[in-house]
């Protein structure tokens, strides 16, 4: 056992990014990921345990908030917990720390990779993809050193319960959208979206991509797609891709990801 667990939900690669420059400023480090049902659910073993998430619609992503309730983590575990989002923090914060009762949170704003709601270059105050990834890169050795240090948050994640019911409505929208999914002629068939779907919701047919209605919302195949052939409608078919430059497809298929 590793003597800290950082579990990550990872879509284009940003929240890996960071959960690894902050694994690495803790040193022995287990990743595991949570675009599945992780791999380890216990870590009782660990001294520090955290979470490196996203924010999706207002809340927390995908089937996270059932799969934190899976973990056992030790009563004097130190517990923190870092949300990504675009323009505002929402619940899900507040949702994990009523799960695990976190010692310190944070959270940082970066470009949307919800590309069906907006394109990431839309940020308040106008911050271009470069700045804004020495901002996380700064802002996770800035956790990293908070963690060691054992640093407490003084208040609980804010609860916003607007967010919780934003989160719940565009939750069943999801259902809709995903029929929409569709890739055109760019399309090599390369198999790319196939593996990195969490939910095995997308099979090649004919050598072009086939998508079901299992879908996590985690929108790798289109972040990640290499000829961008995959779009949701025809709104998303001129928006720029955000993938994190630094955390290649093949890095989300792993389950779980150890740093020294």
């Amino acid at each position: 056992m590793s003597e800290n667990i950082i579990y990550c939900y990872s879509g284009a690669g940003h929240c890996l990014d960071m959960a690894k420059k902050i694994a690495r400023g803790l040193g022995d480090t287990d990743i595991v990921m949570m675009r599945s049902y992780p791999a380890k659910t216990d870590a009782r073993e660990a001294k520090r345990v955290g979470f490196i998430f996203s924010c999706m619609a207002g809340g927390l992503p995908g089937d996270v908030e059932s799969y934190v309730k899976a973990i056992q983590i030790a009563p004097d575990a130190y517990r923190f917990a870092v949300e990504q989002y675009a323009g505002y923090l929402g619940c899900g914060l507040r949702k994990l720390d009523e799960i695990v009762h976190l010692d310190y949170w944070d959270g940082i704003s970066n470009h949307s990779t919800a590309i069906w709601l907006m394109p990431h270059t839309l940020t308040v105050p106008p911050t271009k993809p470069e700045t804004a990834q020495k901002r996380v890169d700064r802002k996770a050795a800035e956790i990293a050193a908070a963690v060691m240090a054992g640093k407490r948050s003084e208040k609980r994640p804010p609860k916003q319960a607007a967010f919780a019911l934003m989160s719940e409505g565009l939750g069943k929208t999801h259902a809709r959208r995903v029929k929409k999914f569709a890739a055109n002629d760019s399309c090599i068939g390369c198999g790319t979206c196939e593996r990195v779907c969490p939910r095995n919701n997308i099979q090649l047919v004919g050598g072009k991509p086939s998508f079901g209605s299992n879908c996590i919302g985690c929108l790798s195949c289109v972040q990640y797609c290499p000829k961008s052939a995959i779009n949701i409608g025809r709104i998303t078919e001129k928006r720029e891709r955000y993938p994190n430059r630094n955390v290649k497809a093949e890095d989300l298929t792993q389950k779980i990801i150890h740093i020294d």
